[in-house]
């Protein structure tokens, strides 16, 4: 961690760093982590419906699925879509080879003309959806996938796994760098996460504006700076604090950031400037009353003439720990448990269904659930912004009805902006939205999809939904 941090809304540079600063990685990539085929990554009833379907003939008809969630977490005034770029990488690599098609079969999972009609699948659908970083609010679409049932429905525990989770963390990052304001916030999760989610929480967490991540593999993978300098047990190591300090700016330089909290936090603060002088980078407070110790210590650091030296702070840190320390002379955040576990709301609630099918006369109908609290409204959508005078969001819109209609459709009113952009055409991933660079562009959508919302969106207070949802219908 260095003395010059990142701003919030700043994206993933590649920039070299000197040391004790945010360390960029070399050269990130796209490419699944685990190396291999996702198409396992499923529930068995996305294969045993295939399997029924094949067999009654239904399988290839034309479907419309979308995905949605009913209600916001309770208090939430906004969701944050991510985990877009993500799935797309995990699309490409949905295969069935022969490890995953030798499991089916040993295991009887399904039949044998489902094994064949697995070992040459391919999605060859399309797939269009909000931009990755936009704000949602309930009953709109934000993923739309269309293709044949058997294309498409393998794709549900998928795209919920990723979408609910990643969504979650990047809600939660959300209101965390709102109530941070211009100090950046870091990411410092991954211990308390499973090694893979915290690879997606850093992800996440970057589309929402933090500015970095102690996790490296999500520097290498996505291109996110990453941060870190030493704990408490590299202190303990040391004879004594003043030796342990010594240590670490002969390795890292006076711009590192000296843990000062190990003893005593004033006797450290001093302990620190008396090793690096004036100009070291930072000191880190990861325990007791940060309000109050932070105050103490920004006194001491003037007085003792180190007036550049920033104040990082940490230690079970939330949106509401973040506000709190709005008065505090406090430089940046450093945020672990609470962003990786959604703050409080792991998942979003959003839910795959199919809305339209292609009917025994080969058109396509919409379908709708009935069940109690569990219903569905039936036929594609696509959705979009309405805008008041003042350039901020005052409703949510879901366009309905005919189906042509709502496939072809595009505002004619200045004050709607359309929410759906094309992800996969015709099988083939847009990589726009993948990678390093479908990072960066997903911090940016969202740093502007949340500064268009209304004035009280971003108050931590529970409350509504920003902005209402309203329906538009199309007719033929």
């Amino acid at each position: 961690m260095s003395a010059e941090l990142p701003s919030p809304s700043a994206a993933p540079t590649s920039s070299p760093s000197a040391p004790g600063e945010p360390v960029t990685p070399d050269a990130p990539r796209s490419s699944w982590s685990r190396q291999g085929s996702t198409a396992l990554l499923t529930d068995r009833y996305e294969l045993t419906m295939l399997q029924a379907s094949l067999a009654d003939g239904t399988a290839h008809r034309h479907c419309v699925f979308e995905v949605f969630t009913r209600r916001l977490p309770a208090g939430r005034r906004y969701g944050v879509l991510a985990g877009t770029g993500r799935l797309l990488e995990a699309l490409a690599d949905f295969r069935f080879g022969d490890e995953e098609l030798s499991y089916l079969s040993r295991h009887q999972v399904v039949d044998r003309a489902t094994i064949d009609f697995l070992e040459r699948y391919r999605f060859s659908g399309s797939i269009t959806g909000y931009a990755e970083g936009e704000c949602f609010f309930p009953s709109s679409p934000v993923l739309v996938v269309e293709g044949t049932f058997a294309e498409a429905v393998l794709l549900e525990t998928l795209a919920l796994s990723v979408l609910n989770y990643d969504s979650a963390v990047a809600s939660a990052a959300s209101r965390m760098t709102s109530a941070a304001v211009d100090r950046p916030c870091l990411e410092m999760g991954s211990r308390r996460a499973h090694e893979e989610a915290a690879v997606a929480a850093s992800r996440a967490a970057v589309v929402a504006g933090f500015t970095g991540t102690s996790n490296l593999e999500a520097g290498r993978r996505y291109g996110v700076p990453t941060i870190g300098t030493v704990a408490h047990a590299f202190t303990l190591l040391h004879d004594d604090e003043e030796s342990a300090f010594a240590s670490q700016l002969a390795a890292q330089g006076t711009g590192t950031t000296l843990l000062v909290d190990t003893y005593d936090t004033l006797q450290g603060v001093r302990n620190a400037v008396a090793a690096a002088g004036t100009g070291l980078g930072a000191v880190r407070l990861d325990s007791g009353d940060l309000t109050s110790l932070a105050h103490d210590v920004r006194a001491l650091l003037d007085e003792l003439g180190a007036t550049e030296t920033k104040i990082v702070v940490s230690s079970d840190l939330d949106e509401h720990a973040i506000a709190a320390l709005a008065v505090a002379p406090v430089d940046s955040y450093g945020v672990g448990t609470s962003v990786v576990t959604g703050s409080g709301a792991p998942t979003c609630g959003m839910v795959y269904k199919i809305v339209a099918r292609e009917g025994a006369d080969g058109v396509l109908a919409p379908v709708a659930k009935a069940s109690a609290k569990k219903s569905t409204s039936g036929g594609r959508k696509t959705a979009a912004r309405r805008y008041g005078p003042d350039g901020r969001v005052v409703e949510e819109v879901v366009v309905h009805g005919a189906d042509e209609a709502v496939a072809g459709w595009s505002p004619t009113d200045t004050d709607l902006r359309p929410l759906h952009v094309p992800l996969v055409v015709g099988g083939a991933v847009d990589t726009r939205w993948t990678g390093s660079t479908g990072v960066q562009r997903a911090a940016e959508r969202h740093h502007a999809s949340r500064a268009e919302l209304p004035r009280g969106a971003r108050r931590l207070s529970a409350g509504d939904p920003a902005v209402p949802t309203t329906w538009l219908a199309l007719e033929a």
